[in-house]
């Protein structure tokens, strides 16, 4: 598998040393994406973990270069349909998330399940938190922006994402559902940007095998249904 990183901060460095430990080398990790020899990208998987302004400058030539796509960028969603319309259009996978690890998108069924169950049989009221590094640009978070969609196929009203910036936090996510009665809550925390760069080179070992564009939870949710086997 050749891997091409676009984006050489701390994500970046993380997948590369997490792919050098499986024997695998990256062919470039660069900051300028749009430099990468064409005769290379078209053998290659780009890993993006940039800022939402550079991948919206360099997506196109993502698209009409690259094998295969793994996007862990957020803050694009206000250009989705036009970014997976060039990805279609040119016939490269592209596989992407709000998060790349395994256990917040268990975190995601599970709050598919308990948003379901909750608006159908009690009077609960949901509330979102999240927790992130001071530097981190995007706020809410785009892993937040997903669960505000996820439980928004239940309920009319969910109050604003609370969101904290603070220190090197690497994320927390909480989701409460409030009753008068009692408190249901799931909380997920990343220890380190490792869980996300290994979920992101497994997303690239996967992008190899499709076509189209996928998020990576639609990905994983036919595994989660042979496992539980109710939804």
């Amino acid at each position: 598998m050749n891997i091409v990183i676009s984006g050489y901060g701390k994500m970046g460095h993380q997948i590369e040393d997490l792919l050098r430990e499986t024997g695998i080398v990256p062919l470039l990790c660069t900051e300028d994406i749009r430099s990468v020899d064409p005769a290379i990208a078209s053998k290659s998987v780009c890993i993006d973990f940039t800022e939402p302004d550079a991948f919206l400058l360099n997506y196109t030539f993502i698209a009409e270069n690259f094998f295969s796509a793994v996007i862990g960028t957020t803050g694009w969603s206000s250009k989705k349909n036009e970014i997976i319309e060039c990805f279609v259009k040119n016939k490269t996978p592209m596989i992407y998330a709000s998060n790349f690890s395994i256990g917040v998108n268990i975190f995601f069924k599970l709050n598919e399940i308990a948003s379901k169950l909750t608006s159908a049989l009690g009077k609960y009221h949901p509330y979102i938190l999240e927790m992130h590094h001071a530097k981190k640009l995007d706020s809410p978070s785009g892993t937040a922006r997903t669960i505000v969609d996820i439980l928004g196929k239940n309920y009319n009203n969910i109050p604003e994402v609370a969101s904290v910036r603070s220190g090197s936090i690497p994320g927390i996510h909480q989701v409460g559902y409030e009753s008068v009665d009692d408190r249901l809550k799931l909380v997920h925390e990343a220890f380190s940007r490792k869980v996300f760069a290994r979920g992101a080179i497994l997303a690239a070992e996967w992008s190899l095998e499709q076509s189209g564009v996928y998020e990576f939870r639609e990905l994983i949710e036919n595994n989660f249904n042979k496992i539980i086997g109710i939804c």
